[in-house]
């Protein structure tokens, strides 16, 4: 059942078997937050269950791009597409999310993008591979980040 997240309210609503649930929800808030300041969009995530086409294509890139598989549980997923720029978020249980930003014109950006909550460890498929900027959000806390370029078709 898809659940738009409220960025006033934040809530745990199914991020709840995360350690760090509460700062899971703070970065999805902060992302929902931004789509609607930025493009007026409402956020929505589904249950992973109810996402497999989506979060397959995400797996396909990490592990197509960068031979990444993401060891924690994937918990939520949000697609959508604004501005010709197709959109796909996966957040893990572990605190970590995923976004695969994909321009469906020829000149246009494809990145994937990686959020790490604040009190989570950098995951160990992650470590050796990118190195993490720090920013702050009132909704999250402290957000460590890093992206790659995608180079392949998808």
């Amino acid at each position: 059942m898809p659940h738009t997240v409220d960025f006033v309210n934040v809530s745990t609503t199914g991020l709840e078997s995360s350690p760090v649930a509460e700062a899971l929800a703070g970065l999805r808030a902060n992302e929902a937050r931004y789509f609607k300041n930025k493009y007026d969009h409402a956020f929505t995530t589904v249950p992973a269950a109810e996402a497999s086409d989506d979060l397959a294509r995400v797996e396909k890139v990490l592990a197509d791009e960068r031979d990444i598989v993401i060891a924690s549980p994937a918990l939520e997923v949000s697609r959508f597409r604004v501005e010709d720029i197709d959109w796909t978020y996966v957040f893990y249980e572990s605190g970590l999310s995923v976004n695969v930003l994909y321009t469906l014109g020829d000149a246009g950006k494809r990145a994937v993008g990686f959020k790490l909550s604040q009190g989570m460890e950098v995951p160990a498929e992650l470590a050796d591979k990118f190195k993490f900027a720090r920013q702050r959000s009132k909704l999250a806390g402290e957000i460590r980040g890093s992206y790659f370029v995608i180079k392949g078709e998808y």
